[in-house]
């Protein structure tokens, strides 16, 4: 193999190494989603369609862990945006 051909394969296998994390990142998103809501749900406190489609939407996985948090302790379903800034 030669050098060139050798640092090719690296690349390309560095690209779909991080394309897999990428994808795994991704897919627990809908998952950490569904727990906020249902977080939400077992505290019984009603979710307003926008703001459950706006939790659906995230593919943010550091937010939807913060909004997990937040939905411990809220008072109201829309306390999860208090404070966000998106």
């Amino acid at each position: 193999m030669t050098v060139h051909h050798f640092f090719r394969h690296e690349v390309a296998e560095k690209v779909r190494e991080e394309g897999r994390e990428e994808g795994r990142v991704e897919g627990r998103a809908p998952a950490k989603a569904e727990m906020v809501l249902q977080i939400l749900d077992w505290r019984g406190l009603a979710v307003p369609d926008a703001l459950r489609a706006h939790v659906l939407a995230c593919t943010d996985t550091d937010r939807l862990e913060s909004w997990a948090q937040r939905a411990v302790h809220a008072h109201a379903a829309d306390d999860l945006l208090t404070g966000d800034a998106g």
